[in-house]
């Protein structure tokens, strides 16, 4: 069997979607013939603990873990005692806080003068990111690892971005082969341009971007906006692994709501909070018989404060259960009349595929995308046949949609839909995986 190294900072108990890809891909390896050996921190900082993904990791999977240095003790001493929160927040890779706090920190909106000398530190001297720390140790630590433990190819997954320069470094010492997997993008990620950066540090950022794709045997993306724009940059072979879903997580027993939920799962932040949604849901509570009665808010996840002050301003019923286990998150969507899609309020965003939209096609329930029409989600929905895309202020389209699956569940339909999603299964993804890595260490 071959072996493929995977550098990667969030490993389980860590929870989230950026666990999630390579658990899955890591579970079903083996049977396409590769050990994946997962090199990842002993000591991580994580906002979120999902320990049932912990009975996804394989058997065959070899483990290592090396400790690192973090840089939340230099900042405290910086800027005194009880600094630690606005740091972890703001150089965190997706910015979370609990529930009712602040989800998305580095995106536009007023900042305190604690958060925005946060993000500049953050920015211009933790180039690309605070996990920098941790390159050249494991680099160190690999290179001796590896003369005892050979392995076949190197996959290192970002963000964090620095992932890629333990990789980048480590097959030049090596020659063994390398590919990054971006499951973000890098300088052209939505919150890029919130970082405060100065010329040099924006530079040096677009640098280190540069040299990672042209140095790689080839590149991973996640989406198709940001794999035309890798391959517009470099003449290394891009390649499209989106993210999935597993059809195993979806054989848990979870029945159709008697109520009319209208759900979310993972992190709600107040840069995607679908105003206009809300607006429609208080006006049907009002102008149509019985929906107040019925309807639900079920909010699985990180909810921003700002998001759960929308609704109590309008009254609408709502439950914010908080950071719920991957299982429960997918009883969630089974179980939910609609499913809702908040799309970040950033142009960037439009290249982006949340994570989540994959396990929303696999529960089979109706979607109702707020966003970008035209952008990576939005095409997803369509191709898949499994909800609609409004923009943000379509309140004739969003009220037309919520009112489509009122009558359904009026008429007791709880008929899963049709959908063509099978590309998007794990097991097929692992095997488009598997056969790249084959590609790269024959060629």
């Amino acid at each position: 069997m071959k072996r493929v190294l995977v550098i990667t900072y969030y490993w389980p108990p860590a929870g989230g979607s950026g666990v999630q890809r390579w658990v899955k891909f890591c579970k079903f390896l083996p049977s396409e013939g590769w050990q994946p050996v997962i090199y990842t921190p002993l000591n991580p900082e994580i906002s979120s603990v999902d320990e049932t993904l912990l009975a996804e990791i394989p058997a065959e999977a070899e483990v290592v873990k090396t400790k690192i240095v973090e840089p939340y003790a230099a900042y405290r001493r910086l800027m005194g005692s009880g600094s630690s929160t606005d740091m972890k927040s703001l150089i965190a890779d997706s910015s979370v806080k609990a529930t009712g706090g602040e989800v998305n920190p580095i995106s536009g909106g007023s900042k305190s003068f604690k958060q925005k000398l946060s993000l500049f530190i953050r920015g211009n001297f933790f180039i690309p990111d605070p996990r920098v720390w941790w390159v050249r140790p494991s680099v160190k630590f690999l290179k001796k690892y590896l003369k005892e433990h050979p392995v076949d190819v190197i996959v290192t997954t970002g963000p964090p971005q620095s992932m890629h320069l333990i990789g980048q470094k480590l097959s030049k010492a090596t020659g063994i082969p390398w590919i990054p997997d971006f499951r973000d993008p890098w300088t052209k990620m939505f919150y890029f341009k919130h970082l405060h950066l100065t010329k040099y540090a924006e530079k040096k950022h677009m640098r280190m971007e540069q040299k990672v794709l042209d140095d790689a045997a080839a590149v991973i993306a996640v989406t198709p906006f940001v794999q035309r724009d890798f391959q517009a940059q470099t003449s290394t072979p891009v390649h499209m692994i989106t993210n999935g879903f597993d059809q195993d997580d979806f054989q848990v027993d979870a029945s159709v709501s008697e109520k009319f939920t209208i759900t979310h799962t993972g992190l709600f932040a107040a840069d995607g909070n679908p105003e206009t949604l809300w607006d429609v849901l208080a006006d049907m509570c009002e102008s149509v018989s019985g929906f107040r009665d019925a309807l639900e808010i079920r909010l699985a996840g990180k909810v921003d404060a700002e998001i759960v002050a929308s609704l109590q301003s309008r009254d609408l019923p709502f439950q914010a259960l908080g950071y719920v286990s991957h299982e429960q998150a997918v009883k969630e969507q089974r179980s939910a009349r609609m499913l809702i899609l908040p799309l970040r309020k950033d142009p960037e965003y439009r290249k982006v595929l949340p994570g989540k939209i994959f396990e929303y096609l696999a529960s089979r329930r109706p979607i109702l995308g707020i966003g970008q029409e035209d952008g990576a989600a939005a095409e997803v929905l369509r191709q898949a046949e499994a909800g609609v895309m409004c923009d943000w202020d379509q309140r004739e389209a969003t009220r037309a949609a919520v009112e489509a699956q009122w009558k359904r569940y009026l008429a007791g339909d709880t008929s899963p839909l049709a959908g063509r999603i099978e590309r998007f299964e794990r097991r097929s993804l692992t095997h488009q995986l598997a056969e790249l890595l084959n590609k790269v260490t024959e060629s």
